[in-house]
């Protein structure tokens, strides 16, 4: 599995880690995701809320964002639905990970924008399956 994402640069195109932007009010989430992501050559960004994600969105451009939904402030069904509604950010593809585990859960999340819907406690491998199959389409 690799953690390339392609970028133009100038007039070649060079291959440079993808850069993941995890959403998540849990410190334990964001530290064993990032683990998880870091150890398969990603970089990797975070935001403690759905307002701070939006914003850390919109100034880093990440390849990817992995979503909580359950956040004070606004829920990531929320921040989802304005990151991939927005012209500035609508191309970034986002990805909900999430403990609420109902299949109407996963439906909405969809609708609000994710290319997919993941449960906590996400196995390394399905994530990464994950991320490469969008990354890489």
């Amino acid at each position: 599995m690799g953690a390339l994402a392609y970028r133009p640069s100038g007039n070649d195109q060079s291959a440079i880690a993808a850069r993941v932007l995890i959403v998540d009010d849990s410190p334990t989430e964001t530290l064993a995701i990032s683990t998880m992501l870091r150890r398969h050559g990603y970089q990797v960004l975070a935001a403690t809320s759905g307002e701070e994600g939006i914003e850390t969105a919109r100034r880093e451009q990440p390849d990817l964002v992995l979503m909580d939904v359950v956040m004070p402030g606004i829920s990531g069904f929320q921040a989802t639905r304005q990151l991939t509604r927005e012209q500035a950010t609508g191309h970034i593809p986002v990805v909900i990970i999430s403990t609420k585990d109902q299949p109407t859960d996963r439906v909405w999340g969809l609708r609000q924008g994710a290319r997919e819907y993941l449960c906590k406690p996400v196995l390394e491998q399905r994530l990464l399956q994950t991320i490469e199959q969008i990354l890489t389409h």
